[in-house]
């Protein structure tokens, strides 16, 4: 089987190339920048021009293609990009994918997404949605609520640099994923009839707030965060203030998200279905506090040996005198 894999320098897209690799499959990588993107050749994969907000080079892609996994997004600070891409250029990847007769598209969508419909990067998603369901084609959706990789730069490097770490004080509680078993489950489907033209959620064994985080990560480093928070009501209002202006029309948008925040919801769901259709254990899904106490202890270790190394270094430059 020959594997398209789009969005695959992201942080999602490079495990679905490592693990489709390792599957045996074919790998196909869509990329713009070649350097970018020279690791992926490394691994074994093929990389091929194109670039959604450029129609004519999309269905050349196509060729010889069995099935596509589609992880790209847009980046939530240019709306006007997110349109063209995120839209636009994924219906002219279904209908190339049509007239190639892939068996299989897979992508990522927003879980609890049907519930904002108004936020305009979940609204381009329920559209694409709302698109292959109208198509022909063979899909699998998944509805994802967050990765364990975004959580470092939000809580962990923080917190290990004695910087504040900015929440609202919300209660609207998230089940992370490692991106790995994301990349997993997905390459797991594409071999599995009973997962086309079907929605599975994605999210990990627990859901998390704010603040539970951060009390796990304190556990797991032996380390105090400091913790500053912002009110959503002036979130709102700096929302409604930065609408009022052409230019920052990109910050309002970012700022819509806290309209879940304000909620609190939940972020989680059932992997029963998932787990009994894609056949696999639940208990195969990293949880997050594994997933931390490794990327702690190799922070700790790695800082150990800097330290012992800055040590060295001055003892050597000691006895030069």
């Amino acid at each position: 089987m020959t594997l398209l894999v789009i969005g695959s320098t992201g942080t999602l897209g490079r495990q679905i190339v490592r693990r489709a690799l390792s599957e045996g499959f074919q790998v196909k990588c869509l990329v713009r920048n070649f350097r970018k993107a020279a690791f992926l050749k490394e691994w074994g994969a093929e990389l091929i021009y194109g670039d959604l907000t450029i129609p004519e080079t999309i269905p050349i892609t196509m060729y010889g293609v069995t099935a596509i996994i589609d992880s790209s997004t847009a980046r939530p600070k240019d709306l006007f990009n997110a349109k063209k891409i995120d839209l636009n250029g994924k219906y002219i990847l279904i209908e190339s994918a049509i007239k190639a007769r892939v068996k299989h598209y897979i992508c990522f969508s927003i879980l609890n997404g049907h519930k904002y419909p108004d936020i305009p990067l979940i609204n381009l998603k329920l559209l694409i949605e709302k698109k292959l369901f109208q198509s022909k084609l063979n899909y699998t959706i998944f509805n994802l609520s967050g990765f364990f990789q975004g959580l470092i730069p939000q809580y962990a490097v923080p917190l290990l640099d004695q910087k504040s770490i900015w929440i609202t004080g919300e209660s609207t509680s998230i089940s992370y994923i490692n991106t790995q078993d994301a990349a997993k489950i997905a390459i797991k489907s594409l071999s599995i009839s009973k997962s086309k033209k079907k929605f599975f959620p994605l999210v990990g064994q627990q859901s998390w707030t704010s603040l539970q985080i951060i009390d796990l990560c304190e556990k797991i480093s032996g380390k105090r965060a400091k913790i500053s928070k912002i009110s959503i009501s002036l979130l709102k209002f700096l929302r409604q203030f930065f609408y009022s202006f052409k230019w920052s029309r990109n910050i309002s948008e970012r700022l819509a998200f806290i309209e879940i925040l304000s909620k609190g919801d939940n972020f989680n769901t059932s992997m029963v279905e998932v787990a009994d259709t894609l056949k696999f254990e639940l208990d195969e899904i990293e949880s997050l506090e594994s997933y931390l106490q490794e990327y702690f202890f190799k922070i700790m270790k790695k800082l150990k040996e800097l330290n012992y190394q800055t040590l060295n270094e001055n003892t050597i430059k000691l006895d030069e005198f």
